[in-house]
């Protein structure tokens, strides 16, 4: 983005809470809860398509630049993004509803499928379902996706720097590395332009294309899953609940580095799990709609019943309440001073990126015959056309999914 965001940070404080906008943020996030499929990504693109082009809350902009904020700190981004549009248009009453509006129908939904796999030792089917919704999210991403690039990729330089970071993400980068990076890359750049531009400037002599010779390490993050154990601690809540607030307060990243986490702690180290309930844990979170982290309450009921399940829930989603109001007085001055604007500008070209890279992983086990892509490209068409309720396609895909398996 080349311009500075007006408006994006005009709004320091919070305003005060209005019981309409309450009600407005209660309904939004509610329903969210219950129909958002397809994990982040598509939790963000739903939450861009309701708040800056159907309801008209914020800009394009704002909301990118949301996104890079809540993708600099620990935890789950779209849950964070659902608490942080919450926070600026209710305040502090709209924190606490958004947040739980959006976490509490995937949380009971997540609850029935862990009483259903205790009583009956298993999973109910639910391929015919993910055939026909995993098409439809991925029109979802790809038209959010669509629509905030054009808000940055004005240049050469950020959809270079936007390649770059796609491909080191396929490659296996930490993401962390790769926001920071390229938030940092892209500032540099920035004031090496300013630079010679006021020096040309001063001397007079024609503008001309810098060059910026860079040498990078990349690191990938990677954590050893070595603990070993030779008999399980006795189930203990308070351990339950700080093992998954460390959890929520430390996590970055995809549901991969969740598994991980959760695997050193419940199989390797506690041995509370073994790996099939993790395996079938993570997927359920994947399969229901809402937070991925909801693979706590699975979990949480697995090996402490309905207690259990409530305090993990509540361990791995409270940083994330705590982090957004400590985070806010921060973000609002990242656009004041051209420096870290630039750097804001950097990450948010990065998020993007990664964005593109969540949509080609997904797509490769999404879209995966004919009637696949169809669905896809026919969804992918009527949300750039109309402005259609997400709902109503994930529903659609649905009885997609029902009919080609079950007649």
């Amino acid at each position: 983005m080349g311009v500075i965001i007006r408006g994006f940070m005009n709004n320091h404080h919070i305003v005060p809470a209005d019981p309409n906008k309450l009600a407005e943020v209660a309904s939004l996030f509610l329903r969210l809860g219950f129909t958002a499929f397809g994990g982040p990504a598509a939790h963000i693109a739903m939450m861009r398509t309701e708040v800056v082009q159907r309801r008209q809350w914020i800009s394009d902009e704002r909301f990118l630049d949301l996104l890079s904020v809540v993708n600099l700190i620990p935890g789950p981004n779209s849950t964070e993004l659902a608490i942080y549009l919450s926070y600026l248009r209710a305040g502090w009453p709209g924190l606490l509803v958004g947040g739980v509006c959006f976490i509490g129908p995937a949380m009971l939904i997540v609850l029935a499928f862990a009483w259903l796999y205790v009583q009956y030792g298993s999973l109910p089917q639910t391929t015919w379902l993910l055939y026909g919704i995993k098409p439809v999210v991925i029109a979802i991403i790809a038209q959010a996706l669509w629509g905030l690039s054009r808000t940055v990729m004005k240049s050469v330089w950020p959809v270079t720097l936007a390649a770059l970071v796609f491909v080191l993400y396929l490659l296996g980068i930490n993401v962390l590395l790769l926001l920071l990076g390229g938030g940092l890359l892209f500032g540099i750049v920035r004031w090496l332009q300013r630079r010679q531009k006021e020096a040309v400037l001063s001397i007079g002599l024609p503008f001309s294309f810098i060059g910026v010779a860079e040498t990078a390490r990349m690191f990938t993050a990677t954590e050893p899953l070595t603990s070993i154990t030779l008999a399980a601690i006795p189930i203990s809540l308070p351990i339950l609940f700080l093992t998954f607030l460390k959890i929520g307060a430390v996590l970055y990243g995809s549901g991969y580095v969740l598994l991980a986490f959760l695997h050193t702690d419940f199989v390797s180290g506690l041995g509370w799990l073994t790996d099939r309930q993790l395996l079938d844990a993570i997927s359920v979170g994947q399969f229901t709609p809402g937070p991925v982290f909801t693979t706590a309450t699975f979990i949480g009921y697995l090996v402490a019943g309905w207690q259990g399940a409530l305090l993990a829930t509540l361990a791995i989603f409270l940083p994330s309440f705590a982090f957004i109001p400590l985070i806010h007085p921060l973000a609002t001055r990242l656009r004041r001073s051209p420096w870290t604007s630039a750097l804001l500008d950097g990450v948010n070209i990065a998020a993007l990126a990664l964005m593109a890279g969540v949509l080609f992983q997904l797509g490769q086990s999404a879209l995966i015959g004919v009637l696949t892509w169809a669905i896809a490209l026919v969804s992918l068409g009527i949300l750039l056309r109309f402005k259609i309720n997400s709902a109503w396609l994930i529903a659609a895909g649905a009885v997609v999914g029902f009919l080609r398996f079950w007649l």
